[in-house]
């Protein structure tokens, strides 16, 4: 800007110092003029040759010189010969007045003054004065120098003091920068604003820790909402309050320029950016650990748990529901019943979700569903999802699995059939007892009548034994119908077990079967009924000898004490064709047998599962027998095999809840 307005100064400078010099030459011809008339009057050329002389001495005057009104030159001031050119070269204006005219005479230029030298009655002459342009040039030159350097001085001093601010102006706009680019890093525990200044809990030594602004060093109080300040309008917006706070000295003493406001605005935005982070990043942990939780408790859960929207799309569901369509979680989202179900549960499961959809009633019922080779029950609960304005936006679907509870329920219906027909069985038995006991003693009496050999001999025979295996089936009836209290006492749980092997060693003998026993030498003491303990070992045995075929076989008794554990065990193991698995969990219930039809009641087991669970002990059965289990080589055909373990207790707790050992 200087550089251009420094030539339009100088112009005008020029013309200034031109127009004074015009000026000054037409102030000096005028004044000559005046003084020329009278030498020009008296005809005394001398002083008028003197008075022409004293402007050759002022220093810019070229020449001067007076005619006369004809023309002639009275004086003038050259040395050598007058230039006659220079008298037609300027003259008096039309008027008479003063005329001014630049001449040139090849090696300088020249203002030549034309000046009229008048008294009242006319014009006496002309004075002619010229007056050199080089000093004109000179003061020109120098006034542009002079300027020249002045605006060079002003520029230079006003571009080092605009360097000065701008550049603490720009080191602190870069400061700003640089805090900026570091707070999209992630850095935001940077201070922008000047360390150091005066808070108001400091100042005023407040003692009011409640208040927000008590104890914070990176915000000043006019930033912080809600100050207990009773001079700042806490109720108002930033502005408002900011307003109230110019007045405060404690503002006015931290009060900077613009730059610094801008750097105390980039803190506190800062502070409240990494606030609100740290309140997102808590927000965020605090759902990602609902959502694992909420995660856990859904896949952990047995139940088929899913999500549909209102379109009957899938949007959420549990390992469970996705184990059970075979495909993962993320691929469930989007599908629909008939993408993941077989088209009859499909259907069911699209109608009951539609009419949920429609009419919002709640669904929980029980439902079957059929395989192949296999049937499933669920008990399915269904709600419709409703979203904040009351609208139903989906439904929640929740499918059970009860299939082992309906098994339950129909064992334990059948139980009760079988309760039922065991009292109605107990009942019958009971009144037909003693009509068989009478046939029994009516036929062996008749025997003393008759004839050994004879047909009415053998006849009798037949009904004594036939009414003896009905009064066995009797009795079993009696025993698994009756709840009689048990003689239990100290009893040897080894004596026990050889009794009934010796009872029926000498019969197994004739079918071909061989008892072996292992028993231990410790002799356990037990506190048990040693004749229902006793039907137990027997109808053990007897199960045993009829798994064998009519080669025979074997059969091993083992006992164990264990003191540690406090139970004394026995096993009894045949090899005869052993029990398929399908059989295995229903050996124990009432009336079930797998003998062929008129060789057994199916009662024998039950009776000794009761037994042995009330002497508060345990039996399991084993088929076939495992490895390791050390039964001896059979002679015969060996099968399978199967295993009777029987544990009890040494210590027995009486029924008053007293511990007898």
């Amino acid at each position: 800007m200087a550089l251009l307005l420094l030539p339009m100064v100088g112009y005008m400078s020029a013309n200034s110092l031109v127009e004074e010099s015009k000026m000054r030459g037409s102030s000096l011809a005028t004044s000559l003029a005046v003084r020329a008339v009278d030498p020009i009057l008296a005809r005394d050329f001398l002083r008028l040759k003197n008075m022409v002389d004293e402007q050759s001495r002022v220093e810019d005057i070229v020449y001067a010189f007076v005619q006369d009104k004809s023309g002639h030159v009275m004086a003038h001031t050259f040395q050598r010969r007058f230039p006659v050119d220079l008298l037609t070269a300027n003259g008096l204006a039309e008027d008479g007045k003063l005329h001014i005219q630049l001449l040139e005479d090849g090696s300088r230029r020249m203002y030549d003054f034309a000046v009229p030298v008048q008294v009242s009655d006319g014009q006496l002459g002309v004075v002619r004065i010229g007056l050199s342009t080089a000093r004109i040039n000179r003061s020109v030159q120098h006034q542009i120098t002079l300027m020249a350097g002045l605006f060079a001085g002003a520029l230079i001093i006003a571009t080092s003091i605009g360097t000065y601010f701008a550049r603490r102006v720009t080191v602190r706009l870069g400061l700003l920068r640089a805090h900026a680019e570091e707070m999209l890093t992630g850095n935001l525990n940077i201070q922008s604003s000047p360390a150091g200044g005066v808070h108001c809990w400091e100042r005023r030594n407040c003692e009011l820790t409640e208040c927000p602004a008590h104890g914070e060093t990176r915000r000043r109080c006019w930033y912080i909402a809600g100050t207990m300040c009773p001079d700042c309008d806490n109720e108002s917006n930033f502005q408002c309050r900011l307003q109230s706070c110019r007045v405060c000295s404690v503002y006015r003493q931290n009060a900077g320029d613009e730059i610094q406001d801008l750097a105390e605005t980039f803190d506190v935005m800062a502070v409240s950016l990494k606030t609100h982070i740290n309140e997102l990043r808590s927000a965020d942990r605090s759902l990602r650990d609902q959502q694992r939780l909420m995660r856990t408790i859904l896949d952990m859960t047995p139940d088929r748990v899913s999500l549909m929207d209102a379109t009957m799309r899938y949007q959420a569901c549990n390992k469970g529901f996705a184990d059970s369509v075979g495909v993962s979680i993320a691929e469930v989202v989007g599908k629909t019943d008939f993408d993941l179900f077989y088209e009859g549960e499909a259907e069911e499961r699209h109608m009951a979700a539609r009419d949920i959809l429609q009419s919002g009633r709640r669904i929980d019922t029980q439902i079957q569903i059929k395989g192949e080779g296999s049937q499933r029950w669920f008990h399915v609960v269904c709600v419709p999802v409703l979203d904040a304005d009351g609208r139903i936006d989906g439904l929640l679907r929740t499918d059970r699995d009860i299939s082992d509870i309906k098994g339950y329920e129909n064992q334990l219906i059948q139980a009760q059939k079988m309760e039922s027909l065991g009292l109605l069985a107990g009942g019958v038995a009971h009144e037909i007892n003693t009509p068989l006991g009478i046939i029994l003693g009516y036929s062996q009496l008749l025997q003393e009548d008759v004839d050994a050999g004879g047909q009415m001999y053998d006849d009798l025979v037949i009904i004594e034994k036939q009414t003896k295996v009905c009064k066995k089936i009797v009795a079993d009836l009696l025993g698994f119908s009756r709840q009689t209290d048990s003689a239990k006492r100290e009893m040897c749980f080894n004596n026990s077990v050889l009794e009934a092997v010796s009872l029926v060693r000498h019969t197994f003998k004739l079918d071909k079967v061989n008892i072996l026993t292992e028993m231990d030498d410790r002799y356990p003491i037990i506190y048990g009924d040693p004749e229902k303990l006793k039907q137990v070992w027997i109808n053990l045995l007897t199960n045993a000898r009829d798994a064998m075929g009519v080669d025979g076989g074997t059969i091993l008794i083992r006992t164990k004490l264990d003191t540690p554990a406090g139970i004394v065990s026995v096993w009894v193991a045949d090899c005869g064709v052993g029990i398929s698995k399908d059989k295995l969990k229903n050996i124990f219930d009432p009336f079930y047998s797998t003998k062929a039809v008129g060789q057994g009641t199916g009662l024998g087991l039950s009776v000794s599962f009761g037994i042995i669970e009330d002497h508060d002990g345990e039996i399991v059965t084993m088929s076939p027998l495992p490895e390791g289990f050390g039964f001896p080589e059979c002679d015969g055909a060996c099968g399978p095999g199967t295993v009777f373990e029987i544990n009890l207790p040494l210590d027995h707790q009486s029924r008053d809840g007293s511990t007898e050992a």
